[in-house]
């Protein structure tokens, strides 16, 4: 026997873990090469034919304005998408996915006529669709580097023909219900885009506006009676509207109080005597307002009257030549102003109806450009802008004594979306579909939709109810025609066989036939006299997007309606949800829709809301682009934000927010890499999951993988208890679309159960046990069962990179093919759990009275301590306190010796035994054998 080796270095021997599974996750440079295999191996066209059969699960892609680049809103709506459709497929759901794009409408032709002036109709809309095109391409290329799964080589776009046909055939069915007609009165019309504009296209920024009293002397009725001279008040923000007003209006059941004031409402003029009528809730507000120039007439005892008693009167214009009657009118408040309220027919949808009911003329005298016509009655205003008229209107209102104040008032005032113009109220010619006579079918089917969340029915509920007609015309060239004719007296064609006839050469043609060839080419094609001619106007494109059910889901053979799914932003409860909502109550009488996610607007750390036109291309602003975020960190990045998110509020972000994920990242990536490792000298003929796409038969080789596994210690059991109840919470998870609980639990798993505990504990055994000795392999079985598991749960958040590690573990075929893991029944109970609870508790006191000797110098590590542990005489009952072997493992000391007392409590002292050259513990057979006299029993068998 030879001489033993004092001196022999056993780091050759210690089993350490080895991959190749890289540390640098380097996802710039590598998600690129696995999307291009994924795009070669044609992955999604697999994933849907291999589901074939399955129950169907259909979310409907909202589309995306094909207009500017993909910013980190957009990131989040689309991400969410792909979440849900991975795990709905991973779920056992046949679930194809068709992308599209809404591609028309005034964002886009706005660009192109502002690049090119003198363009012909033909001209805007060939220029238009290259860049609707180009975006398609742009947006296409970064939702796929996102690593969202589709059909991305087929989606649907609004400007093909046989989408636009659909269009029109829906436009043709609210035509054959009766459900649209043609009338002049006011719209959101946007002088800067001239055209009119859908509610959906407004939005809200402050705004200046002066705010006038205004005087209209009564010409007869009650306050007539009272005297001669009375007047009503009006409070308007809007001056340039006085040359159209026809009435006023008051609150029939309000009480007004006429009063008599000695009045002085101008700084050189001299003092007269005035009567005004005012709401009894307003007068002391009104005289607060003017107390300086109104003084009560004494000996005048104010008169009290009903709003009714008003009614029927006549006023006179304070600076034209007419009257104006005095209406009744429930929608008169007692929040601001005077209680009388200034009517204007034609510019406000509250005037307009008080109009119709009292039969007044709609007098509308603005151009598209918002600039005065003849009608307005003042020659010298005429050609000049609305706005810009305000101060003349105002000097009018002076010279003739008729205004009481005026002031500067601060307000939000919708704006167009695309010019940034405040918009006006203007009554112009305009199609309408009738939503009173579809309004209660559509309140109805809402209720048959599951929202989510629940407060978001009440939010759609009362868009819906309060909702006016529909505007869908608009005065625009990119969009789908508007199919009515004109007779040659002007009458309007509007039927449904027509209609029927355009669609079907639109289908074979596209609607740019309708702008390329004449009215005589147009009036045979569809059996109409020749004098016929077209209509200028085209469609709203929400009506387009509102189509998508018809043109998309009615006609893919692989979809069906109603959808299982809408998500989109919480904006779309007026847009989308709502325009989808009304075409397919009037298309099928039912919601498009089974159930709708609303998700919150991505916001800066302000608050601000990030869109398209905050994409941050000055110097001083924040990349606010999708593209910076997945060249800079990696499209798994983006996507573990999007699964961290509160997805259902508001999503605040910033780069420095943003970078916090990073960290999650990096330690589920080294926390695989570690797992990766310690299966480098598996057996070949190691029971391992075969890839599968079918749930039943996953669960069958899972149980058969790791159910009868002898050696499993504590820790292994352990561990897989804490795998089963992870695998149940997140498959319930990812069905309820909760992503950030799948996020919390597995980041939570990652982080102390798996790396902090079971990693950490196992690892002697996994380095300086014998390689196959029954724990070691017990323990490599439990690393595949977890790698595994934690791949296929994390596959639709993680895609690039639980495809790497599912590669490495060494299968052929993605992730994406497999289907979720199901909770494994062997591992159901809590047996493991609960003793490992009392352990940690243990393993606390420890830790602390190590800490404690560390820092007095007494020892350098726990390997060196000697722990003379203190159990309380009640409690602590677990086998597992009688089973050394199992303490110093889990616990991680060398010299353990338990009593039972009092208090739970623990002494370190230095151990006195000799370490171990291989695995550092300090043993009392160190030394003792001859062989290896440096090596503890176990590392001296391991070496042999």
């Amino acid at each position: 026997m030879s001489a033993p080796d004092t001196a022999r270095n056993y780091k050759d021997t210690v089993l350490l873990p080895k991959t190749d599974f890289p540390m640098k996750a380097d996802l710039v440079t590598r998600e690129p090469q696995r999307l291009a295999k994924w795009q070669e191996g044609k992955l999604y066209q697999r994933i849907v034919a291999q589901s074939k059969g399955k129950p169907t699960f259909i979310l409907h892609d909202g589309p995306p304005f094909a207009n500017g680049d993909v910013h980190m809103g957009t990131a989040l709506n689309k991400v969410l998408k792909d979440l849900i459709v991975k795990s709905k497929t991973m779920a056992g759901f046949h679930t194809p996915f068709i992308p599209g794009w809404d591609c028309h409408g005034l964002p886009i032709e706005f660009k192109v006529v502002k690049s090119a002036a003198g363009l012909t109709p033909v001209q805007i809309r060939t220029l238009s669709e290259a860049e609707a095109r180009k975006y398609i391409d742009i947006q296409r290329t970064s939702f796929k580097r996102l690593g969202v799964f589709g059909d991305w080589e087929n989606p649907y776009l609004t400007l093909d023909p046989g989408y636009e046909s659909g269009i029109l055939r829906t436009f043709g069915k609210a035509v054959e219900k009766g459900l649209v007609y043609r009338m002049k009165r006011p719209v959101l019309w946007s002088y800067g885009a001239q055209t009119a504009l859908a509610e959906a296209e407004v939005e809200y920024k402050e705004k200046t506006s002066p705010a006038v009293y205004v005087k209209f002397r009564a010409l007869s009725g009650r306050l007539f009676d009272v005297d001669p001279t009375a007047s009503f008040v009006i409070w308007t923000t809007t001056p340039w509207t006085l040359p159209a007003n026809l009435a006023i209006a008051v609150h029939p059941e309000f009480t007004y109080v006429i009063k008599k004031y000695r009045a002085k409402l101008s700084e050189d003029g001299p003092s007269t005597t005035e009567y005004f009528v005012i709401a009894k809730e307003l007068l002391e507000k009104f005289e607060d307002r003017f107390f300086a120039n109104l003084v009560d007439f004494e000996g005048f005892e104010p008169i009290e009257i009903k709003g009714s008693e008003l009614v029927g009167s006549v006023a006179k214009h304070p600076f034209l030549d007419r009257t104006s009657k005095v209406i009744g009118a429930t929608f008169v408040t007692a929040d601001t102003g005077t209680g009388a309220v200034h009517i204007a027919p034609g510019h406000g949808a509250d005037d307009y109806q008080a109009g119709r009911e009292h039969g007044l003329d709609i007098l509308s005298p603005v151009d598209a450009e918002g600039k005065f016509t003849a009608e307005c009655g003042l020659p010298d205003f005429v050609g000049k802008h609305v706005f810009s008229s305000n101060d003349g209107i105002i000097e009018i209102l002076t010279a003739k004594g008729a205004i009481l104040g005026n002031e500067k008032y601060v307000h939000q005032y919708p704006h167009c979306w695309r010019s940034k113009t405040p918009i006006i109220f203007r009554a112009v010619e305009q199609f309408f579909i009738k939503i009173d006579a579809i309004r209660e079918k559509a309140l109805s089917e809402i209720d048959k939709v599951t929202w989510l969340p629940a407060s978001s029915r009440n939010r759609i509920h009362g868009t819906v109810s309060g909702r006016p007609d529909w505007c869908i015309s608009r005065q625009r060239t990119w969009g789908v025609p508007c199919p009515v004719f004109y007779d040659a007296s002007g009458e309007i064609i509007m039927r449904t066989d027509i209609i029927g006839k355009v669609a079907d050469i639109v289908e074979k043609q596209g609607t740019n036939l309708w702008f390329e060839k004449d009215d005589v080419w147009w009036a045979e094609a569809v059996g109409l006299p020749a004098d016929t001619k077209r209509g200028n106007d085209t469609l709203d494109v929400w009506i387009d997007s509102g189509c998508s059910h018809v043109s998309v889901l009615d006609r893919h053979p692989e979809l069906h309606c109603p959808a299982d799914l809408y998500i989109e932003a919480t904006d779309q409860h007026r847009g989308w949800f709502q325009s989808s909502l009304m075409m397919s109550i009037v298309a099928r009488d039912a919601a498009p829709y089974k159930s709708v996610i609303t998700h919150g607007f991505v916001v800066d750390t302000s608050g601000k809301k990030i869109s398209k036109s905050d994409q941050g291309t000055g110097k001083s602003s924040k990349p606010m682009t999708a593209d910076h975020y997945y060249n800079k960190y990696g499209g798994d990045m983006v996507r573990l934000w999007v699964s961290s998110v509160d997805y259902q509020n508001e999503v605040p972000f910033s780069e420095e927010l943003f970078q916090q994920t990073g960290e999650s990242y990096r330690r589920i990536r080294n926390t695989f890499r570690v797992l990766l490792g310690n299966l480098h000298d598996e057996p070949k003929d190691f029971p391992q999951i075969q890839d599968s796409t079918d749930s039943d038969s996953e669960k069958k080789s899972a149980e058969s993988r790791i159910c009868g596994n002898p050696s499993y210690t504590l820790i292994d059991r352990w561990i897989l208890e804490r795998l089963h109840a992870i695998t149940a919470e997140c498959v319930t998870a990812y069905a309820a679309y909760d992503f950030r609980k799948v996020f919390t639990v597995v980041n939570s798993f990652f982080a102390t159960e798996l790396s902090a505990l079971y990693i950490d504990i196992t690892k002697d055994r996994m380095y300086c046990d014998a390689a196959n000795s029954p724990r070691r392999r017990a323990t490599q079985a439990a690393i595949r069962e977890i790698t595994e598991t934690l791949c296929k749960l994390l596959a639709p958040i993680l895609a690039f990179t639980a495809d790497e590690t599912w590669e490495h573990l060494g299968h052929s075929d993605s992730v994406h093919m497999q289907v979720f893991p199901q909770p494994n029944p062997a591992f159901a109970g809590t047996e493991a759990t609960a003793a490992v609870e009392e352990l940690l508790k243990v393993r606390v006191v420890i830790q602390q009275a190590i800490e404690k000797a560390r820092q007095e110098k007494k020892i350098g590590s726990n390997l060196e301590a000697t722990v003379a542990l203190t159990l309380p005489a009640e409690g602590f009952t677990h086998p597992v306190f009688s089973d050394p072997a199992t303490l110093h493992e889990f616990l991680i000391l060398s010299d353990l010796h338990i009593t039972r007392g009092t208090d739970l409590a623990a002494v370190v002292t230095e151990s006195s035994h000799h370490k171990c050259a291989r695995c550092w513990k300090h043993l009392p057979d160190v030394g003792t054998h001859s062989e290896h006299p440096t090596l503890c029993g176990r590392c001296a068998e391991a070496v042999g």
